[in-house]
């Protein structure tokens, strides 16, 4: 495993002057936006799509460095009731396999999506209980009608190019916990898994450690999110965890996003580094700053700082004391 970093909030840098920086904070992998949310602004596609010269020059400054692409990503949602919006995401998450392809990227991350309700709503719709049964009815409609049909040509797609999905279980999407993803992909095929990301799992309960070896006994974490989030437990305590303050108004939202470390402790990051060691994962360690109680460089000095401790920088020796008597 290598320590990288989402590179999104350095787009008013050069990417050599990125490299740089993080090259002097232990990094060796970038994660670079294709679209959707997270922009473009180091890797246009319009400008690198089918264009070998832009790709190798890329590919160059990268390898200059010491570092490589962990990922693509592209996060949006291609399910939108609006077509328009759909279709952009659609084309960013279609023209990022294949730029991945090209560049030899082995992953793509992206969100699965939310759709409306039902065929003539406008606005998507996060369901999270099967009663009163309409709501039941509308997520039976939405996976069978709309999220199953789309992922299985996106796996076919991502099989052609040989390039893996990494969906973000995220809320306000249709997959956001580790069953519902291992479900949409026994619908597709294996190149459908996870990009896990801990920081959106940690504030509605799940238990992280749990929930890598639950994707790791089927293969399917495909890149991982370096990033924390605590409860903030007076106000959680008073109003649950499901919470639309904005995150800005940290006082009165029931979590936060927060820096490696500063969510959860170092051993407890050490736990997921070794079970990730276990469950055959071999990426990166993605960071992504998005604590808003401290500035991006501040946050992310601080998170490589807990990582670099936690990771493992060699693999695995021979286990010469399992293989009997040291005496024999």
């Amino acid at each position: 495993m290598e320590i990288g970093c989402n590179v999104v909030p350095f787009g008013d840098q050069s990417l050599e002057e990125v490299l740089e920086y993080l090259d002097g904070l232990g990094a060796e992998a970038v994660e670079l936006g294709s679209g959707g949310v997270l922009g473009e602004d180091f890797l246009p596609r319009d400008e690198y799509l089918d264009n070998p010269g832009k790709q190798q020059e890329l590919l160059d400054t990268v390898d200059e460095y010491g570092f490589y692409i962990s990922s693509l990503s592209t996060h949006d949602n291609p399910l939108h009731p609006d077509e328009e919006k759909a279709e952009q995401s659609d084309t960013d998450l279609r023209e990022s396999i294949k730029l991945a392809d090209q560049l030899g990227v082995d992953v793509v991350n992206a969100f699965s999506g939310l759709p409306a309700g039902g065929p003539d709503d406008n606005v998507p719709n996060w369901i999270t209980s099967p009663w009163p049964s309409e709501h039941n009815e509308a997520w039976q409609w939405q996976w069978e009608e709309k999220t199953v049909p789309y992922w299985q040509e996106i796996g076919e797609l991502a099989a052609d190019h040989d390039v893996k999905i990494g969906i973000e279980m995220h809320p306000n999407m249709m997959i956001y916990e580790p069953t519902g993803l291992i479900d949409l992909r026994e619908e597709t095929n294996e190149y459908i898994g996870a990009n896990l990301d801990p920081s959106q799992l940690f504030w509605h309960g799940i238990d992280i450690p749990e929930a890598i070896r639950y994707l790791g006994e089927h293969d399917a974490i495909h890149h991982f999110h370096a990033k924390d989030s605590k409860l903030n437990d007076p106000v959680a305590k008073l109003k649950g965890v499901q919470d639309p303050t904005m995150y800005t108004e940290e006082p009165d939202r029931s979590w936060l996003f927060r820096t490696i470390g500063y969510g959860h402790g170092e051993q407890y990051w050490k736990n997921i580094v070794s079970e990730l060691r276990m469950a055959g994962y071999d990426g990166a360690l993605s960071v992504e700053h998005e604590d808003s109680l401290l500035d991006t460089q501040e946050g992310i000095e601080k998170s490589m700082e807990v990582l670099n401790r936690a990771l493992f920088h060699t693999q695995p020796g021979n286990a010469f004391w399992a293989e009997g008597s040291l005496n024999e």
